[in-house]
């Protein structure tokens, strides 16, 4: 059991499981919402989620351990997550999330993308294929409905 928790697989099926109960949650509570104030509101979940843990675990870590360019880049991704938490709400309070969260999926075909051109990763064939065919899906699935 170790080794399943400990494996990169488990944490992201759990990740694309609790990303799907986003969607419907999501879509059930942006009905009559604000989508900026619902993505507030489910922010501040995080945020008080995120000490609790940090607190029952012990795992809060010194401020000055990390360094500028670690919090640099996290400051962007906090930006990027805001961002896309935005959009995301506001396509679900116009759309059907049956159709949003493929399209919203498409991250990670840029993800491929970004991390081949900026972080020198390298996908086989098979890899792009795959990549390829969630772009496929995604768009598939946007027009197609």
């Amino acid at each position: 059991m170790r080794a399943v928790v400990g494996a990169w697989l488990f944490w992201a099926l759990l990740s694309a499981g609790f990303a799907a109960l986003t969607a419907i949650f999501a879509k059930i509570g942006v009905d009559g919402v604000n989508s900026d104030f619902a993505t507030f509101v489910r922010t501040v979940v995080v945020i008080l989620s995120l000490a609790l843990l940090l607190t029952v675990t012990g795992r809060w870590q010194p401020f000055g351990e990390v360094s500028s360019r670690s919090y640099a880049f996290l400051v962007l991704s906090g930006l990027a997550t805001g961002a896309s938490w935005l959009c995301y709400f506001r396509a679900l309070q116009i759309g059907d999330a049956s159709r949003v969260a493929p399209v919203d999926k498409l991250s990670v075909v840029l993800v491929a993308l970004f991390a081949a051109l900026f972080l020198g990763e390298r996908l086989s064939v098979q890899g792009w294929l795959g990549v390829a065919l969630i772009a496929a899906g995604s768009i598939v699935i946007a027009v197609g409905g």
